[in-house]
């Protein structure tokens, strides 16, 4: 369940922007479309200036890296808020972009605005109404990470599937294309990225549905497709779509194709232009479990890999699988960044990424070929990664042959979605590190008895529970050597689940963090040079630009996607899904903004008299409610801001209320899915443990570390 909230709250209600700033700007570019068309397309460049920020990663190697210096090591003390616009409830962990003095953003469930950049007004916005358009596949993901900009259209992709392309000057579409196929238990929760004329996009299920991943092009200014690329083989009765197709199906086992395969292109696309190719980084299996969907046997291309396409064509060029025949969810989605090395005294184009499996990355990507890889945190799993071969050299007992196996990391990854950022000034990467421990277990589960839960459940095939593994530091800023692969220097962090990385060339590195703060570092000694209270947490990636010839750093706040899952962990900081603040901050030199207190909130267990427990009922509802609501409301019903928390809300404590929102659907306009087939003994066990929980709670027992934590990273 997620989004549960008063039905009168839908209403989207733009909040008071503040300013000194001057008010009107357009910005830089106010010529004609056809004048301001290499402008910003020069600006996609990684040697671009860093006037705009015109796509997610800012350029097409995808560095999250700005040249700009005006804000420095020097002057950075001085930064202040020069205006600040508040969003409705939804999903505010999003990355903007800004072209031309205009500041865009898709948060909530992909709902559009476009803001001044030096005023902080609001021009326009566009709601796309995903909700009520995605049926099942609302029972998943939280809206988009990000969007895309190309020749005066803002694109943004909804959870339902579509990609649409709105007007950068009124925000009405201009196309709108269907990316999946009717009823398929897929969605969009990754940004599209533009490439030469086109847009690609790729989408998520891979952890609850026979999914068969694959990614499509479509031609920018029409809508037109393009090409489509499967990541992972289908049914060879069927024929192949391409010789790529063939090649792979030899790597897997079984009927593979009868559970999907996997390999979903949730979230990394980079667009390496200097060799004409689209590089992707490829999802887990599914399901997770490799003795299931493969008969434990094969690689199973191209699961968790990265794949490079011929950008015009789509055709297969060449690949590097990450974890060959995975079985943990360690996959290769995370952002992959390109730069020029000099290694060994030799100039090599290469691709870097820091995947879930905890091991730093280097790979040629002219040929695929693996340079080094080196751990960046504790890793248990692998001795190490043999350079001859490129594979992992796994530890004995990781695959749960004799059913529990314990090792870090986890299926939160040691880096999760939120982006890492390479500086070609100091030729380090920064990235936000986790640092957990994960116990996997499949006693019980076989192939034989193994099948997909209905309605896009969570069904990784192997039992698994996450916790600190006796650690006090789970979270890092690490600033790392791609060349030496070594950290350079290492920052703890109170917790992990930190946000989005950016660095500049003021020598500065930004971040957010759940506790609120939003702080830039000295890129090259790590010490914290100024920190801003941003009054609610900070998970989304900051972005810079200059407008009316000032440096500004807008970044969004709030607490939302995969980070709300760790409630139990951020009990400390009060994270209340309807009280949050959620905002679009934006800083330069000499603001002097303030932002209203944060509102106070403690948990307090809604009303529940003549309340009897169940142990055996409540057992049954855990199990619901692990595998379809704890995605969006949290670990033992401990929400973390992506959704409400339960325990405190009335409704469950009232059965007609209850099967109104749950069964019926009433709230799905604010995005709480509707879960129409729970049978009545299903909806009151569910509706039983969220008591218990809230009972606990009463009692003094429910802000507790559970110890473990459910995992959704698509």
């Amino acid at each position: 369940m997620r989004s549960v909230r008063n039905v009168r709250s839908h209403a989207l209600v733009i909040g008071v922007a503040w300013s000194l700033a001057a008010c009107g700007s357009e910005g830089r570019i106010t010529e004609e479309k056809g004048a301001t068309t290499a402008t910003w397309e020069r600006q996609l460049d990684d040697a671009s200036d860093g006037e705009d920020w015109p796509a997610f990663g800012r350029t097409y190697g995808e560095q999250h890296y700005s040249p700009l210096e005006d804000i420095n090591t020097g002057n950075v003390a001085d930064l202040g808020l020069v205006w600040a616009v508040d969003l409705p409830p939804g999903n505010p962990a999003t990355g903007p972009i800004e072209v031309g003095g205009t500041v865009y953003l898709a948060a909530g469930y992909s709902v559009v605005r476009a803001i001044d950049a030096v005023s902080g007004k609001v021009k326009w916005e566009y709601d796309p109404k995903a909700p009520e358009a995605s049926g099942v596949r609302l029972r998943q993901g939280w809206g988009s990470r990000g969007i895309a900009y190309w020749n005066g259209k803002v694109i943004t992709a909804t959870q339902d599937g579509r990609l649409i392309a709105l007007d950068e000057r009124s925000g009405k579409p201009v196309w709108t294309v269907q990316t999946l196929e009717e009823g398929a238990p897929m969605f969009i929760s990754g940004p599209p990225r533009v490439f030469d004329g086109k847009v690609i996009i790729g989408n998520a299920g891979s952890d609850e549905s026979a999914v068969r991943g694959f990614v499509t092009a479509f031609d920018a200014d029409s809508g037109r497709q393009l090409w489509k690329f499967f990541t992972v083989p289908g049914n060879p009765a069927d024929g192949f779509e391409d010789e790529a197709q063939e090649m792979a199906a030899g790597t897997w086992s079984g009927e593979w194709w009868k559970y999907g395969g996997g390999g979903s292109v949730w979230n990394a696309i980079t667009y390496d232009k200097a060799n004409n190719q689209i590089l992707l980084g490829t999802g887990n299996g599914a399901p997770w479990n490799h003795k299931i969907r493969s008969l434990g046997k094969g690689d199973n291309l191209f699961v968790c890999s990265i794949v490079a396409l011929d950008a015009q064509t789509g055709k297969y060029k060449w690949h590097y699988q990450i974890n060959p025949g995975e079985s943990w969810d360690f996959n290769a989605a995370m952002d992959m960044q390109l730069a020029d090395l000099t290694i060994g005294g030799v100039r090599r184009q290469v691709v870097m990424t820091a995947p879930k499996n905890g091991f730093y990355y280097v790979i040629d990507r002219k040929d695929g070929r693996l340079i080094s890889a080196e751990p960046f945190v504790d890793v248990t799993w692998a001795k190490k990664i043999d350079l001859a071969t490129g594979r992992p050299v796994e530890n004995p007992g990781i695959r749960y042959e004799t059913g529990r196996a314990t090792f870090r990391p986890t299926p939160l990854g040691a880096h999760s979605w939120m982006p890492m950022a390479y500086s070609p000034r100091t030729k380090l990467t920064y990235i936000p590190a986790i640092d957990l421990q994960v116990h996997f277990d499949d006693t019980g589960i076989t192939r034989e008895n193994f099948k997909f839960a209905e309605g896009m459940a969570l069904s990784p095939g192997v039992g698994y529970a996450i916790d600190a593994g006796g650690k006090d530091v789970t979270g890092w800023l690490i600033a790392w050597d791609p060349v030496a692969q070594k950290a350079r220097w290492r920052l703890p962090m109170p917790t992990h689940g930190n946000g989005g990385i950016m660095a500049t060339g003021g020598n500065l590195v930004f971040q957010g963090r759940p506790d609120g703060g939003f702080s830039a570092y000295d890129a090259g000694t790590g010490k914290r040079l100024w920190n801003f209270d941003a009054r609610a947490g900070v998970v989304a990636p900051p972005i810079t630009y200059r407008a009316n010839g000032r440096q500004y750093v807008t970044v969004i706040a709030g607490i939302g996607t995969s980070v709300g899952l760790f409630g139990p962990m951020f009990a400390q900081y009060n994270i209340d899904y309807r009280t949050q603040a959620r905002r679009v901050l934006t800083f330069a030199i000499g603001g002097k903004q303030q932002l209203p207190p944060r509102v106070p909130y403690k948990a307090v267990a809604f009303d529940d008299p003549g309340f009897k427990p169940d142990a055996p009922k409540a057992a049954r509802g855990e199990g619901i409610f692990g595998g379809r609501c704890a995605v969006c409301h949290g670990t033992a019903v401990i929400a973390g801001g992506t959704a409400p928390d339960l325990r405190v809300s009335p409704i469950p404590a009232d059965p007609t209320a209850f099967a109104e929102v749950v069964r019926n659907g009433a709230l799905v306009p604010a995005g709480m899915p509707k879960f129409g087939e729970f049978t009545p003994d299903q909806l009151e066990a569910l509706r039983h443990y969220i008591r218990t929980r809230a009972n606990a709670l009463r009692s003094g027992r429910g802000e507790e570390d559970t110890g473990s934590a459910h995992k959704t990273g698509e």
